[in-house]
């Protein structure tokens, strides 16, 4: 695909923004070393921005960033892109009201993924942010879209902005780059909360009037 002049200005942006977001994932504990990865649709082309593959944290910047198409090859860039880049392409093709996905292994949430059992919802926070349970998506090999299919199928229909795909760990998704970021910070949150809840007894789900009454008013009311 040609980058043209105004998709080129546009990108400058979204580079600086994608390369500021990933700073919070080992901030918040959410990833070591290289894993993990954040990228944004591109506005008005089918193109996405995202984490080059193998490269430190503390080596990241606007410049570093790779550029693909919706199809997750190479269109910009001076290195590989992530090696997740697929499962995210997938999810931009397929969901057009997602503009930011991202990927991580925090540890909490990593857990029930690899235990493959959703995070039930027990906490006000949860039916806010998440509208219900944390679904588990299927176990699929990195390498193709297959990644990508399964966070589609688990979603597709569900409030929850987050997936736990089985025995790899979570993606989440969101309007922008920054709300997907969100929901991997909260996620971990959760994750952590209600796992430690369950070393103390037995968990009770709120009931599902309730998750749906609190999560209308979080979504559509609160702090507007």
């Amino acid at each position: 695909m040609t980058v043209t002049e105004d998709i080129r200005a546009t990108l400058s942006g979204i580079r600086e923004e994608v390369a500021r977001l990933h700073a919070e994932l080992p901030r918040n504990g959410l990833v070591v070393w290289t894993a993990g990865n954040v990228s944004a649709r591109v506005p008005g082309a089918d193109l996405a921005v995202i984490k080059p593959s193998g490269v430190s944290y503390d080596d990241l910047d606007a410049e570093s960033m790779v550029v693909v198409d919706l199809d997750g090859n190479l269109v910009e860039g001076n290195y590989s892109p992530s090696s997740d880049t697929a499962a995210h392409a997938y999810v931009y093709k397929h969901m057009p009201h997602v503009n930011g996905v991202v990927h991580t292994h925090s540890p909490f949430a990593t857990a029930w993924a690899a235990r493959r059992e959703p995070i039930p919802c027990v906490l006000t926070m949860m039916a806010d942010e998440f509208g219900g349970d944390i679904p588990v998506g299927p176990f699929a090999l990195i390498g193709d879209d297959s990644i990508g299919r399964g966070i589609v199928e688990t979603l597709t229909g569900s409030n929850s902005p987050a997936v736990l795909m089985a025995q790899h760990g979570p993606f989440t998704i969101g309007k922008s780059a920054k709300a997907a970021v969100k929901a991997a910070v909260m996620l971990e949150e959760v994750a952590r909360t209600v796992h430690l809840a369950r070393t103390l007894g037995p968990v009770e789900r709120i009931a599902q009037s309730d998750i749906d009454s609190l999560f209308d008013r979080y979504q559509n009311v609160y702090g507007r």
